[in-house]
């Protein structure tokens, strides 16, 4: 029956990052540096407030665009913090985890023939859903300009066909973010222009050396704005993503999101109003360890001599192979084998991450010091 499956979801192929980790995982005694989960436990009152939920049984359906308590909360969030506003009773979507959020936003706005523009290298997670949509994603190529997609960049690839641009910035896999200036750029580029913008700002609590912007400060009209607790709260097991647009463009999201998933689970809607008013501030103390790490491991990948650019955001370091090597993936399983370390060739980032290689620094200092010996002592057999 295989032959009568949909030719679009046929030819999806499984994350590369996935595939390599899943290639990798029985290799005894391996240090893994691939997936980009925190590794700081979900904070204490926000795992309470899913207790009590319990006890108190809200176990049964909410609102199809989550609880209205939630969803103000949510508005207060982005206000408070990126001086957005949007209004929770229709513009304010809670989604379950932000891929289904990429998920409902790209069926809502997408139809075949359509292109969607994304910085490459990037995030694996667009690319199949684009497809699947009938569309057609389009790679620009940043890599000469460290890893920003500025609007002199992205002017070369809009074309009639243009109806998204995807912005994913704190970016996975580089880490780099992009400046106020450089958003209104982008938004003066496509302003009036029949052309969506989605923000994936997932990392945005997660920005080290300057304040975190939105492109939806500049065009709200035309953004989508995606965002959730995965990275900010520890929250990946929760699945709470949060999605924001006008409600000329919501009303039509949270139709697809209805017949999706109905509404996100009810106990992690709870959870999430705990993380959104009195855990406010939880990622603070993350991002002060994540800011130590990186300096650390940046400063061992400089003494190793590799070739990076310093992020600024989300805890992923993008790297430029060394010479000798075949591909990204030659590099990765060599280096597996040989020192027992797994990082993620940068080709599964897109064909525009070929030639470098992804770590994630979502792990202890004690792991990373382990880690980064063992990639220390590799290159020096070269």
């Amino acid at each position: 029956m295989e032959h009568l499956i949909n030719p679009l979801v046929k030819d999806v192929q499984i994350s590369g990052i996935r595939k390599f980790y899943n290639m990798v995982a029985d290799i005894e005694g391996t240090i893994s540096l691939t997936i980009g989960q925190p590794d700081f436990p979900t904070p204490t009152h926000i795992k309470e407030a899913a207790k009590q939920a319990i006890d108190n049984d809200y176990t049964v359906y909410t609102h199809n665009a989550g609880y209205l308590e939630l969803r103000e909360a949510a508005s207060n969030y982005v206000k408070d913090k990126y001086k957005l506003n949007y209004d929770p009773a229709n513009e304010v979507i809670v989604t379950s985890g932000a891929s289904e959020g990429i998920d409902i936003a790209f069926r809502t706005i997408l139809i075949p023939g359509n292109e969607v523009i994304l910085p490459g290298p990037v995030y694996p997670g667009y690319e199949p859903i684009i497809k699947m949509c009938g569309a057609t994603p389009v790679y620009a190529d940043t890599t000469k300009n460290g890893f920003r997609l500025t609007a002199d960049i992205l002017e070369k690839y809009i074309t009639e066909h243009t109806r998204c641009i995807v912005l994913p910035y704190p970016s996975n896999p580089t880490g780099v973010t992009l400046t106020a200036e450089e958003l209104l750029d982008i938004a003066e580029l496509v302003r009036g222009k029949d052309i969506f913008i989605l923000a994936d700002e997932i990392y945005s609590e997660l920005v080290f050396d300057q304040e975190h912007v939105s492109i939806a400060t500049f065009l709200k009209e035309q953004t989508i704005v995606l965002n959730g607790l995965s990275k900010s709260h520890s929250m990946t097991g929760w699945r709470i993503g949060l999605l924001f647009a006008p409600a000329a463009i919501s009303q039509h999201l949270l139709k697809v999101h209805q017949y999706n998933v109905t509404c996100a689970a009810s106990i992690s809607q709870r959870a999430a109003l705990a993380a959104l008013t009195a855990g406010r501030n939880d990622a603070i103390p993350m991002k002060t360890e994540y800011a130590r790490r990186r300096e650390y491991v940046y400063s061992r990948l400089q003494a190793m001599k590799l070739e990076i650019v310093k992020p600024n955001g989300a805890f992923y370091f993008f790297i430029k192979l060394p010479e000798g090597y075949a591909s990204s993936l030659d590099f990765c399983l060599k280096l597996v084998q040989q020192e027992k370390v797994a990082v993620v060739p940068g080709d599964a980032f897109s064909p525009l991450g070929e030639g470098y290689f992804r770590i994630s620094y979502a792990y202890s200092m004690e792991t990373l010091e382990k880690a980064l010996d063992r990639i220390e002592a590799f290159l020096a057999k070269k």
